[in-house]
């Protein structure tokens, strides 16, 4: 199966661009809905979690892991890497960077993402490793996880919020706008009217369906080594009404959401 996880619920967003792409394949999704938001917490402790994330996904059969989280994916991915070197892992942030650069004419390029993320800076390394030139935008939107998480997609409230953040990013000119969470895309349509016309919005959680889909044309054995009966289990450390709601509407399905116990 394919390993997938996120802070919450914004992860199945990565779900949901996975099974467009590729329903065949089978994957396990985990929520840590009991320690979410990441955003705030130190780089330790998210490299913590999600060590404990990989662990429970590993015991559940995942021969491949999706980061489906930006701010694990910024703190974590390396070390991840380095402490499981038989799986292969996947993180949301070098897809999204390397899709931004591709659309950007202007070389000027927003990013809204968690705290922690803006903090890390990697977003910054990794454009300005692809080209010194592009210039880059950054605003910590942390009120959007919240909104996401509680179901606020369409409320008036939720589109002033959006505004909000968005302004400083608009102002700025960028013709690219990289949704660096993966809640983010559950409120495209009012990122969309916020930023205007001319801007593309680069969704990080097609971008790592891209690669990964690219990586299984490319390498025959992880190809192989994957299920491919269209099964589909969702765990959450703190499972909860509203995340079976929101995911079925987002994934256009019921889902069975069940306990999961990370390790300390």
């Amino acid at each position: 199966m394919i390993g997938l996880f996120d802070s919450g619920i914004g992860g199945l967003t990565v779900v949901r661009a996975l099974r467009a792409a590729r329903p065949e394949l089978s994957y396990v999704y985990l929520g840590d809905t009991a320690r979410t938001p990441y955003g705030p917490k130190s780089p330790e402790t998210i490299r913590r979690y999600s060590e404990e994330a990989v662990d429970f996904l590993k015991a559940k059969g995942a021969k491949a892991i999706i980061i489906a989280c930006n701010t694990a994916s910024s703190l974590a991915a390396d070390h991840l890497r380095a402490t499981y070197p038989e799986l292969p892992i996947f993180d949301v942030v070098g897809p999204a960077v390397r899709m931004a650069a591709r659309v950007s004419a202007k070389k000027n390029i927003g990013l809204i993402a968690t705290r922690a993320t803006v903090a890390s800076g990697v977003y910054e390394r990794r454009l300005k490793e692809i080209d010194s030139a592009i210039e880059i935008v950054a605003r910590p939107a942390p009120l959007l996880v919240s909104l996401v998480e509680e179901g606020w997609i369409d409320q008036p409230e939720t589109e002033t919020i959006v505004g909000k953040y968005l302004a400083p990013i608009r102002e700025a000119d960028v013709d690219a706008l990289i949704l660096g969470c993966t809640h983010y895309p559950i409120l495209k349509d009012a990122i969309a009217r916020a930023m205007g016309e001319g801007v593309k919005l680069v969704d990080s959680a097609e971008a790592v369906v891209a690669e990964f889909c690219a990586t299984l044309e490319r390498d025959a054995a992880l190809a192989a080594s994957l299920a491919k009966d269209g099964r589909a289990s969702y765990f959450t450390t703190d499972p909860t009404p509203a995340f079976s709601e929101l995911g079925a509407r987002w994934l256009g399905a019921e889902i069975v959401v069940s306990h999961a116990t990370l390790s300390a």
